[in-house]
């Protein structure tokens, strides 16, 4: 039987679906549109109320590895009954001295059911809960593990130097999704972060075809998380600029998060209600006809007061692929993408007055809107195709040391 007939991958995620993670499903759709069998473990049940059209499409079961009851009786019956699966797991349990004892409860639940479903490789999203968890249920069933970083899991005031870099160091492979992201690592973490290296998030270039944005209405649209590293009370600042100089233009921001009321009572203050509009999180589809009708995206992202910042965001890379050019920030990866003056206009962090003007070279002249949208849409195709991403990192996870597991039937 050929490795593609039994080689079968464990995603672990902290929640699952999520609606801002539309990156994780499309490389799991990426891979089982080429053959390779995944199934999900989620630490956490879904919180959103609003989930993105293409999970419906995913194949993979999901298994929620709840964690709940752990006084010490309920425990020591776990270790019991997992030890008849885990044999050696008495022998293992000093690895996870000093970890969460949910953390480890979960992880003893994902190694049993790796052995139980033949699960041949461990690969979790952002190196922190999921990736604890997998880290050990790869030491307690025996196979391997891999994590991709993303930004918060690195950047942020949280996060614990040692316990990542034992992340780094432990993992078969460690997959980050900038070149800005394995540089600070490779500084940071040293000979630990050895084995990190880089493959950007992807997008089914299918599900976004191109359009000329030539021919567009004065329409700027902002799309992501109202939270601060989103960068938001800047572009409802720029908009107030942009009407003091006479423009009529519009203005929707997507999405939902902390800060709705602040931003709320912002556009209400400036007297913007007639022109920027908050207008909640919609359906991927949805989004996807909202960006293409704009004549710009603008994603003013920060570095927060906690450090947290983006990575890539990813409706640049869908706005880019759409045709619709793009303002920015140099926030870690960003610069990848969006390269000032070639696939997009670059401001200053925390620069309302350089992002209007921005805006108002954009919105004024259409040409430039379509050399920058065609130049950005090459790139996307070069660099940023989920297929091609996901199957690099295939090769990746069939490198790592596999054991051999007979599925308990």
């Amino acid at each position: 039987m050929s490795l593609n007939d039994t080689f079968k991958v464990g995603y672990v995620l902290k929640r699952y679906p999520r609606y801002s993670e539309t990156f994780v499903v499309s490389e799991i759709l990426a891979h089982e549109a080429a053959g390779l069998a995944i199934e999900i473990f989620a630490l956490r049940p879904p919180v959103d109320a609003y989930f993105q059209n293409i999970i419906s499409e995913v194949r993979a079961p999901v298994k929620y590895l709840l964690s709940y009851d752990l006084r010490g009786s309920t425990l020591w019956a776990v270790l019991e009954q997992a030890s008849a699966v885990l044999p050696e797991l008495w022998s293992k349990l000093a690895i996870a001295r000093g970890e969460d004892v949910h953390d480890v409860h979960q992880a003893i639940l994902l190694a049993c059911e790796a052995r139980n479903r033949g699960i041949a490789h461990l690969h979790a999203h952002f190196g922190t809960s999921a990736t604890t968890v997998a880290r050990l249920a790869s030491h307690f069933a025996e196979i391997p593990y891999t994590f991709t970083a993303h930004a918060k899991d690195i950047f942020h005031e949280s996060v614990q130097p040692d316990d990542l870099s034992r992340k780094l160091h432990d993992a078969a492979a460690v997959v980050t999704i900038s070149d800005y992201n394995l540089n600070y690592l490779n500084e940071t973490y040293g000979q630990a972060a050895a084995k990190v290296q880089r493959i950007y998030n992807g997008l089914d270039l299918k599900q976004f075809s191109y359009a000329s944005p030539q021919h567009r209405p004065l329409r700027i649209v902002g799309v992501g998380r109202l939270i601060e590293k989103k960068g938001f009370a800047y572009l409802v600042e720029a908009c107030d600029l942009l009407r003091a100089r006479g423009y009529e233009f519009e203005c929707q921001i997507v999405g939902a998060g902390d800060l709705s009321e602040d931003l709320h009572a912002q556009i209400e203050t400036l007297n913007l209600q007639s022109c920027v509009e908050l207008i909640g999180p919609r359906p991927q589809r949805e989004i996807i006809d909202i960006v293409q009708s704009a004549a710009v995206l603008a994603a003013p992202c920060v570095v927060g007061t906690d450090s947290n910042r983006d990575g890539i965001p990813t409706v640049l890379l869908e706005a880019m692929a759409l045709g619709t050019p793009c303002i920015s920030t140099d926030v870690t990866g960003i610069p990848e993408v969006l390269r000032h003056q070639e696939t997009g206009l670059m401001v200053p962090q925390h620069d309302a007055i350089a992002l209007a003007k921005a805006l108002e070279k954009l919105l004024s002249d259409a040409a430039l809107r379509v050399q920058l949208a065609t130049q950005a849409r090459k790139l996307i195709e070069t660099n940023f195709d989920i297929h091609c991403n996901a199957a690099h990192l295939r090769t990746i996870f069939r490198a790592a040391p596999v054991t051999a597991m007979q599925e308990v039937r």
